[in-house]
């Protein structure tokens, strides 16, 4: 068999009878065509990429102010301030730590103060004259705050500060006015934190009607344009997105869930107490909810309602004494009389509230606290960039 002539396919043999293999051979190259043949176009093969996950928007520039109240937490002090640097050191905007000490009798404002001092001047720490209680102190730091967002959060190191890019982040991509936290996997003690927690969310989604899961995490990211028209004192922090309702949608609010961690160091300040001042600190949500800007509509409703009934039995007794009855000593005709002195009493008592309330919008608000005399840094100064 000639080396150039195609090989047979081989036939089956025994083992033993296999043929030896052909030997090799280079291939000939075949000869040039005398005429130049022009080359056959190929179209190209296109190949669809597999689709790559959507860039995330860049977030608007802004500033951040982190709001947190402290009352003998002289543990933590220190280590809270280590906790927000280290969370937002990379942070790619300018932001600013606000420390309000609520008139702490362990040395926790001196201890906030010399560590700020280590840090930077993007810590800055405010120092009641007493103990206001924690919405006054929330308060006064939300006075200070400059950032166009505005986080707050409990400096007792349960709320995570690696939370507050994330949360800034949706209330700005989203266009929120506030975005809280939900505490999903609390580390509290159930009868005497977690209980109480259950029993108040509970009693304010019935009052306000705002279907929040967590309304006492402390761990919340505002647009600090809508905050700064809300005024908190007595116990009011607890329903800071029900007085945001006041002022915006409630379509404008949602919740994120965030970490929480057991406490390492100082004693928790609240029990089951709260709840029955959660109870009281309701009624006030509920009225001003519903009649906050037109008091006069409730008292003056209350008295119509309670000077018509006085004035349908004063009517009768007068229809019994022109047929000749006896009504001088009729209880009727005493009850009667001051259901409809009382109905003129709600209705005066309206409208003054009426009055009160232009003063109040027309007017600067009182603030519900007094600091120790700390300067307000030029706008351009104090932030971490």
């Amino acid at each position: 068999m000639s080396p150039l002539t195609p090989r047979a396919e081989p036939t089956l043999f025994p083992d033993d009878e296999l043929p030896a293999p052909a030997p090799a051979v280079a291939p000939v190259a075949p000869a040039p065509s005398p005429v130049a043949t022009a080359p056959v176009p190929v179209a190209p093969v296109l190949v669809e990429a597999a689709p790559s996950a959507p860039a995330a928007d860049p977030l608007p520039a802004h500033r951040v102010s982190v709001v947190v109240p402290m009352y003998n937490e002289v543990d933590n002090a220190a280590p809270m301030i280590n906790a927000v640097q280290a969370a937002l050191a990379d942070y790619p905007f300018p932001w600013e730590l606000i420390v309000v000490d609520d008139g702490s009798t362990d040395g926790t404002g001196r201890a906030l103060a010399a560590h700020a001092r280590v840090v930077g001047p993007h810590v800055r720490v405010l120092q009641l004259a007493r103990n206001f209680k924690q919405t006054a102190a929330m308060q006064a730091g939300i006075d200070a705050a400059r950032g166009e967002v505005i986080v707050t959060m409990d400096g007792d190191l349960q709320n995570d500060p690696r939370d507050i890019p994330r949360m800034v982040a949706r209330l700005l991509r989203e266009d929120l006015d506030l975005v809280a936290g939900w505490r999903q996997r609390r580390q509290d003690g159930f009868l005497l934190r977690r209980l109480p927690s259950m029993i108040a969310n509970r009693l304010i989604r019935k009052v306000s009607g705002l279907n929040f899961q967590d309304l006492g995490c402390s761990l919340k990211v505002f647009r600090g344009e809508v905050l700064r028209q809300v005024r908190l004192y007595g116990e009011m922090h607890r329903f800071i997105p029900a007085w945001l309702a006041t002022v915006t949608s409630p379509s404008r609010m949602a919740e994120e869930p965030v970490q929480h961690y057991a406490r390492q160091a100082g004693v928790s300040k609240y029990g089951i107490s709260r709840t029955f001042r959660v109870m009281v600190d309701l009624l006030a949500v509920h009225f001003f909810l519903r009649f906050g800007s037109r008091p006069g509509h409730f008292f003056g409703g209350l008295g119509l309602g309670v000077g018509a009934v006085g004035l349908l039995m004063l009517t009768y007794l007068g229809m019994v004494k022109l047929l000749g009855g006896s009504i001088g000593t009729r209880p009727l005709l005493t009850l009667g009389f001051f259901l409809v002195m009382g109905g003129l009493q709600l209705l005066t008592t309206g409208v003054l509230a009426e009055l009160l309330m232009r003063v109040y919008f027309s007017g600067d608000h009182a603030r519900p606290y007094r600091l120790r005399g700390e300067e307000t840094p030029e706008p351009d100064r104090g932030w971490h960039v």
